[in-house]
């Protein structure tokens, strides 16, 4: 009988933990720009003020980013036009702010990956991006920064880069999921991409959300 109270207990337990999570992520989504929206297509203007405030900005936006399921989250998709992004490239990952980032070097070799995206639900499309780059910045301290970055990491920088200079996944993406994509847009639907690639053996994992 004990047994039997102590699983109906955990039950409610992790049925109470996924529906905060959910209240958490809809809190989060609530909050970031979707697409439709100018600012997504609008060039960030560079930080020139380093400091507390930004530290609390780039703190606010990692909460965000997580309590949304996100791997990266650009201050352009909160409304905000600061070239300042915050990613943390898997769950043991320590997450990461970086302002007035640049892309110093980007390697010949490329991967088509799918991707989805925070401003963009229930979306995603295949992007092809070099597999490793080197990203110069500054920390919210504004001291200087240099991170050599690979495989998903590299992604999720070149992706939230992307969003500082008012690229989207639908501009990098093929003409035929670009279309697909922006009817399930207009519709309210979904899109991923189809199941067999052209341009590769065998499918990629896509980031959860960038």
């Amino acid at each position: 009988m004990s047994d039997e109270r102590d699983k109906g207990a955990d039950e409610r337990r992790r049925e109470e933990l996924e529906a905060e999570l959910r209240e958490r992520r809809e809190r989060a989504l609530a909050q970031v720009v979707k697409f439709g929206d100018p600012v997504l297509k609008s060039k960030a203007s560079p930080v020139t003020s380093f400091g507390p405030e930004l530290r609390a900005e780039a703190e606010r936006m990692i909460e965000i980013m997580r309590d949304g399921m996100g791997v990266g989250l650009a201050a352009t998709q909160l409304g905000a036009l600061r070239r300042l992004l915050v990613f943390q490239a898997g769950p043991d990952s320590e997450p990461g702010a970086l302002v007035n980032p640049e892309i110093e070097w980007a390697s010949a070799e490329v991967e088509v990956a799918e991707e989805g995206c925070l401003s963009l639900p229930g979306i995603a499309v295949d992007v092809e991006r070099p597999l490793h780059v080197t990203v110069r910045g500054r920390d919210v301290e504004g001291e200087p920064v240099v991170l050599d970055a690979s495989g998903l990491e590299a992604r999720v920088l070149q992706h939230e880069i992307d969003h500082l200079d008012g690229v989207l996944i639908l501009d990098r993406t093929t003409r035929e999921q670009r279309k697909g994509a922006l009817r399930a847009l207009r519709e309210g639907g979904t899109y991923s991409p189809p199941a067999e690639r052209e341009d590769a053996a065998e499918p990629h994992e896509a980031p959860a959300d960038a």
